[in-house]
């Protein structure tokens, strides 16, 4: 009897219709994805629908993580049989050896190459039973962090065991006594250095963006800053607070013995196929030194203007002013905002081989090949200031400057724009109409200001709502207010396993653009207010950040609560 197709299977057990497998059938001619994940990411079946209808179409057991059949059987050497490495890179799980026959949990039973690279690693014929990819990525992290001595749970008691754990009374005296054989040699230790290679492999997986690791009296705290929240996950034991800390140290290039003074390095990350750049900051408190490390990774953020969130009519504003040839725009917003991105992106935009672009950034966050990228120094007085004056004696068509904190900068950057050059640049404002006030009060004069501004973007950054567990509903009058929507039903976070349960997955920009056209610029003459600069800007079309994010709830993207919460107040 011929095999039934997975959409017939789908279809007969009530799953998806007709349609909506045609309709997948006809994203998959420019999706090259299998027809089965095209579905889960329409949103039209979950993952364990999908994992159940494949098992019954390839005649493979299904297992699910609640079902108990994904744990791995124990002291069998499955976790030197598949390494940690490939089983994560290709979604595969050990769980049960038999003479030369392994039993493995997959997610993709078409990827004949992973399988037969598995046999011939493994010299084993192998069996199969298939799992959704977030149970297997679950059962992968508990496993091998279990079996190998990972960063929580009952890998770091095995970090317990292998150290030497003072009492409470003389932990902190031998933390300041240590000498720093002592401290390299605790560092170098391999349950150690697992520890703070899974934590950071641990955050990359999550899409974080910072890891903060912050000693207190009697324990220690581990937390990822996820789409702009801080969340925290079980830690390690309070006595592992300095090795950590000194290995740290170490992979970032920083003086370990020096634990008074803060410090700033950098660290540089492989997995799988790209690099990962750590930017790390400590910081001495009065329970020890606190680390935070900036996940910078780059193909984790889509440095393209047309994918962060900016409405068509933004866009195309945006880029008209992109092509002008001189003139000064400026990106703000408060710290976190994505402003950085922003620029960047626009530097993208802008990139041409016939153009000498030039950064000056405290510090370089991305570096991109063909921008010459600068990093200011205030500590040993390179400058913005500085360093814009000295770009100005390199020939430049095009420059960013990461932020104008001070008249001096502001005011190269208005004569720079004035004499044929293209400067972008960042301030801390709530809004477009404050950043012409805030230059004005720091001292810009208006003759320099009118002829030299032609864009402000203010913007936030806002959570996505989670595709897969969203739920809509009728928001009630009171909830509402004075807002008018054009739709009855929006949409709330509700949580499932694709977004940790948090109802979010991903963040975009909430903006408002504003054009410094002749009306706004004989008001800056007249040294207008910033109410009046404000209703002068909306008459000429500029959608507030509050009304943009409400055009973003209309249309599913992210929730009310989230809207009020970063755009009022």
């Amino acid at each position: 009897m011929a095999r039934l197709r997975l959409g017939e299977i789908l279809i007969k057990q009530g799953l998806i219709t007709e349609a909506q497998f045609q309709a997948a059938v006809e994203a998959q001619k420019t999706d090259k994805s299998h027809i089965g994940e095209i579905l889960v990411r329409m949103g039209v079946i979950k993952e364990d629908d999908l994992a159940a209808a494949l098992g019954t179409q390839l005649l493979i057991p299904y297992a699910s993580k609640a079902s108990g059949l994904l744990g791995p059987q124990k002291a069998q050497g499955l976790e030197k049989l598949v390494p940690y490495d490939y089983a994560r890179e290709h979604l595969v799980l050990p769980l049960n050896r038999n003479m030369n026959s392994l039993t493995c949990a997959i997610f993709n039973p078409f990827d004949l190459i992973m399988i037969d690279n598995l046999k011939k690693m493994t010299g084993c014929e192998i069996n199969f039973v298939i799992a959704t990819r977030s149970d297997i990525i679950r059962a992968i992290q508990e496993f091998y962090l279990e079996e190998e001595g990972g960063a929580w749970g009952k890998a770091v008691e095995k970090a317990h065991s292998q150290a030497r754990q003072p009492s409470p009374s003389s932990e902190e005296k031998s933390e300041t006594e240590l000498s720093l054989d002592k401290l390299i040699a605790k560092a170098e230790e391999a349950p150690v250095i697992k520890l703070v290679d899974l934590i950071i492999r641990q955050a990359i997986d999550e899409r974080a963006s910072d890891i903060h690791i912050e000693p207190f009296k009697d324990r220690l705290e581990v937390r990822y800053r996820i789409d702009g929240e801080l969340y925290q996950i079980p830690p390690p034991a309070k006595h592992l607070h300095q090795p950590i800390v000194s290995r740290v140290k170490i992979l970032a290039h920083m003086d370990i013995a020096e634990r008074r003074l803060p410090q700033d390095g950098r660290i540089s990350a492989k997995l799988e196929q790209r690099t990962v750049d750590l930017r790390v900051s400590t910081l001495p408190t009065v329970w020890g030194e606190k680390v935070v490390m900036r996940i910078l990774d780059r193909d984790a953020i889509k440095m393209e203007l047309a994918a962060l969130g900016f409405d068509v009519r933004q866009l195309e504003i945006i880029r008209k002013a992109l092509k002008v040839p001189y003139g000064l725009l400026f990106v703000t917003g408060p710290t976190g905002s994505g402003k950085s991105t922003t620029l960047y992106s626009c530097l993208n935009e802008v990139m041409d081989p016939t153009k000498n672009i030039m950064t000056a950034e405290d510090p370089v966050e991305f570096r991109i090949d063909g921008i010459n990228q600068v990093h200011v120094r205030p500590d040993i007085g390179f400058t913005f200031a500085q360093a814009l004056r000295s770009f100005l004696r390199q020939d430049p068509d095009i420059i960013m400057v990461g932020e104008v904190r001070d008249l001096e900068t502001a005011e190269i950057c208005v004569r720079a724009a004035l004499t044929g050059h293209f400067v972008l640049s960042t301030l801390h404002t709530n809004d477009a109409p404050s950043a012409i006030t805030r230059l004005m009060d720091i001292g810009v004069p208006p003759y320099l200001l009118t002829p030299s501004l032609t864009m402000i973007v203010g913007q936030r950054l806002g959570r996505k709502l989670c595709p897969h567990c969203k739920e809509a509903y009728e928001p009630k009058p009171e909830e509402l207010g004075e807002i008018k929507l054009s739709t009855d039903l929006i949409y709330r976070a509700k949580g499932c396993d694709q977004c940790s349960h948090t109802g979010y997955k991903g963040r975009l920009v909430i903006a408002e653009v504003l054009v410094v056209d002749d009306m706004i610029k004989r008001m800056i003459g007249k040294n207008a207010t910033y109410n009046d600069l404000r209703d002068a800007a909306r008459k000429n079309g500029m959608v507030t950040l509050f009304e943009s994010g409400i055009k973003n709830v209309e249309a599913g993207i992210t929730s009310l609560d989230e809207v009020l919460g970063v755009t009022v107040g």
